[in-house]
């Protein structure tokens, strides 16, 4: 069980090889991630609150947007992946970012952040309405609330085609309405935002591409279907053992 006895929803495990499949996540999202903030409006001198920070990119992709003068606060229920985040940040020279285990519907806050931001947390929440909605209660007015997310309704694709690649799809990405993670929830952005009381969101679409012998994607691709195999088996009805 996870913090205030809430169970974990996260399909990919909480595994060593996960965290270094997070890492390497980054590794391809990383100038997506970047550039979708900067449009945002997040820069120097900016307090942000940063949800499910994970190993820690997003935490030290922020630091580096607001430098010394600013300040970034993660927040991750999986408090045990905290140790990896805060010595990733030891490392870079970082004395701005701390990080707080604990589930961010439930922990008590600061309510003066410039921004609140995350990559890929709506999708793996039960009602990402309602943490947005308390999450917009941490900013100061004027605030920004930025979150990368996804949607697989338009899945990873390999150019030409190919049989693997098909299979993969089929085996990484539920079909619409399978329990877990809300695939589509790039698309949902929209509505997420006006339904917690927000205006309407600015949007914005970019995926990453890429090729040759030592593009990571393929790597990538491979880590998360280690990542899924448990809950593939257990819909399968196998006994990982």
């Amino acid at each position: 069980m996870y913090p205030n006895d809430q169970p974990d929803s996260y399909v990919l495990g909480r595994s060593e090889r996960e965290t270094r499949r997070l890492i390497l996540q980054h590794q391809i999202y990383g100038p997506l991630t970047r550039r979708f903030f900067t449009a945002a409006g997040i820069g120097s001198g900016m307090k942000v609150l940063d949800i499910g920070s994970g190993a820690g990119d997003v935490a030290l992709l922020l630091a580096d947007l607001v430098g010394p003068s600013g300040q970034v606060t993660g927040v991750e229920m999986n408090a045990e992946i905290l140790a990896t985040a805060r010595a990733r940040v030891e490392a870079a020279g970082w004395r701005n970012v701390t990080f707080l285990p604990g589930d961010a519907m439930r922990l008590e806050l600061d309510r003066d952040f410039d921004a609140v931001a995350g990559r890929w947390v709506l999708m793996h929440v039960a009602d990402p309405v309602a943490l947005v909605r308390r999450l917009t209660g941490f900013l100061r007015p004027g605030g920004i609330v930025a979150f990368h997310e996804n949607d697989f309704t338009y899945p990873p694709t390999v150019l030409p085609p190919t049989e693997l690649s098909a299979q993969f799809q089929r085996w990484a990405i539920p079909p619409p309405g399978a329990p877990g993670a809300e695939m589509r929830m790039g698309t949902k952005m929209l509505q997420t935002y006006v339904d917690a009381g927000l205006p309407v969101p600015q949007l914005q679409v970019e995926a990453p591409a890429g090729g040759g012998p030592d593009w990571p994607g393929y790597e990538y691709q491979a880590e998360t279907l280690r990542s899924l195999l448990p809950v593939l088996q257990q819909r399968a009805g196998i006994d990982p053992k």
